[in-house]
């Protein structure tokens, strides 16, 4: 069983959120949540898989309420799907950086919301399709100006954890990252493995993040 936490200020959109994953084989609702406050007190006690989190609450927004989560939580942490009815950049760099494994808006389709929790439990990543191609470009403004917080240095990393990340950064699979260094996938997992232990990442996609914010990918260059 997949065990998710449904986050919303609206309580119509969290019940109905809910309902849809109860009926759903497989789901099992651990506790809903109407802020951030008591989604961060309810992923302590009740350790779900998957958390569905809205961005605009009262008190502890979802962003921040998503980095504490992870921040708190032990191995195996959440996976957190941001939701919301804001198809802004801003919410897709900032959900990401604060270690989200996906964002999807409230409009996406009950199947595709579903297909979502089940991509984010395996361990994968997910981004809503009118998003995901302007999601670079959100990256490369943050680049080219100041980052909201200095990215770690990569000083404790090797040279193949370096590599490992670099092509991270440039949406490369473990397979295919595996096909270029000439290594198994099972090596790459280790390097990405050590590389995020070592700079306290919570997600593939805050390694995405900190492979563009410290220079390492190049906004626009060649995978």
């Amino acid at each position: 069983m997949t065990r998710v936490l449904v986050v919303d200020d609206q309580m119509l959109i969290r019940a109905g959120l809910a309902a849809l994953l109860r009926a759903a084989p497989g789901m099992q609702v651990v506790g809903e949540a109407a802020d951030g406050a008591q989604a961060v007190a309810l992923a302590a006690s009740e350790r779900p898989d998957v958390v569905l989190m809205d961005v605009r609450m009262p008190g502890m927004d979802g962003i921040t309420a998503t980095g504490t989560i992870l921040g708190l939580a032990a191995e195996p942490k959440p996976r957190i799907i941001i939701l919301t009815t804001f198809d802004l950049d801003e919410y897709v760099y900032s959900a990401l950086r604060a270690g989200a494994a996906g964002f999807l808006l409230k409009d996406t389709p009950p199947e595709r919301l579903l297909t979502a929790v089940s991509t984010v439990a395996a361990g994968d990543m997910l981004f809503a399709p009118s998003v995901v191609c302007r999601l670079i470009e959100a990256y490369a403004h943050r680049a080219g100006g100041r980052a909201a917080m200095a990215p770690p240095g990569l000083d404790p990393l090797t040279n193949r954890e370096l590599d490992v990340l670099r092509l991270v950064g440039q949406g490369l699979s473990n397979p295919e990252i595996a096909g270029r260094l000439v290594v198994s996938v099972a090596t790459v997992k280790t390097h990405l493995n050590r590389t995020m232990a070592k700079l306290n990442l919570s997600s593939r996609a805050q390694a995405v993040v900190l492979a563009y914010e410290s220079g390492l990918v190049i906004p626009g260059g060649a995978a």
